[in-house]
């Protein structure tokens, strides 16, 4: 597979990824999920490693459950319990695999940029399943689908994306895919959490709540040591969603979460499995989004 290919078949974000690229990903994982069958063998004898160098549950387990529904052999690398704790580098880690012979590689890891490097040094696709607070592409794509499934058009949505944008790597997906998409995209963040980077509108949790999609996003307390919260508690009264606040969405808007959910804290407890959440369908979706993904990478 030359560089040309293989730089093709990668995934390492949606930011420079053409708006039709993206539709057709959508488009194929909704062939995926129509197919009656959970196993068909497209990819059989295709090798891919699952390297995640950073904890992950959802994420790693619905990669893993697209790639065998695909036929594909897996191979589960855990940083924990690898030659990582001896000292050897990410790119050494890679190229040790892609030496035995696997076909594809799934990264999750922490420092920024240094998948976009592995990628022009190795052979084999990469796809990105969480690089810092940089991109997270598949989580993305799911969020789209789920939005698709339930609206039917994307273009003109409003949605609300709430929380820690500063550290969300799925913030930053979602805004630019949705954008090239035609969706509003707008960020309600506290004082301490926001991207000022990002060119965004901010508005108030209560602003926020009047969107055809109210998203969430994990609080990471344990980065903002020196944060205006002190307390879980007091990140919920001013900026969860809480029962009285949900009270307010519109009929027709959905609530969503790309997990993992502190309940209480980011959403009440009785709201993560209320009429008007999506969150379990996300991670239903994701499957059917992976193997299209997996599927542009070795088919």
């Amino acid at each position: 597979m030359n560089e040309t290919i293989v730089k093709q078949r990668s995934l390492l974000g949606l930011k420079d990824m053409p708006q039709e690229e993206i539709t057709e990903l959508l488009e194929r994982a909704a062939y995926w999920e129509a197919q009656p069958d959970k196993l068909t063998p497209v990819l059989q004898g295709k090798f891919v490693a699952n390297m995640f160098f950073e904890n992950s549950t959802r994420t790693r387990f619905s990669f893993e459950v697209a790639q065998k529904r695909l036929g594909a052999e897996v191979l589960n690398f855990s940083a924990a319990v690898s030659s990582v704790q001896k000292g050897e580098s990410i790119y050494d880690t890679v190229r040790t695999l892609e030496s035995m012979g696997i076909d594809a590689g799934i990264i999750r890891l922490k420092p920024i940029g240094v998948l976009a490097e592995l990628a022009t040094r190795v052979k084999v696709p990469l796809i990105n399943a969480g690089d810092g607070n940089n991109e997270h592409p598949t989580q993305a794509l799911l969020d789209l689908y789920t939005i698709r499934k339930e609206f039917g058009e994307l273009k003109g949505l409003t949605v609300s994306i709430i929380g820690d944008v500063l550290h969300s790597r799925v913030a930053r997906s979602n805004l630019w895919a949705m954008r090239k998409l035609g969706m509003n995209v707008r960020f309600c963040a506290p004082p301490g959490m926001a991207a000022s980077e990002l060119d965004v509108q901010y508005v108030t949790i209560e602003e926020a709540l009047k969107s055809d999609v109210v998203m969430m996003l994990r609080v990471q307390l344990e980065r903002h040591e020196n944060g205006v919260f002190q307390t879980a508690g007091e990140y919920r009264e001013q900026y969860g969603l809480t029962v009285e606040r949900a009270a307010s969405i519109a009929d027709h808007a959905i609530i969503m979460h790309p997990a993992p959910i502190n309940r209480d804290v980011e959403i009440d407890d009785v709201l993560v499995e209320h009429p008007k959440s999506r969150i379990f369908q996300q991670m239903q979706n994701g499957v059917a989004v992976r193997m299209a993904v997996i599927e542009r990478a070795l088919a």
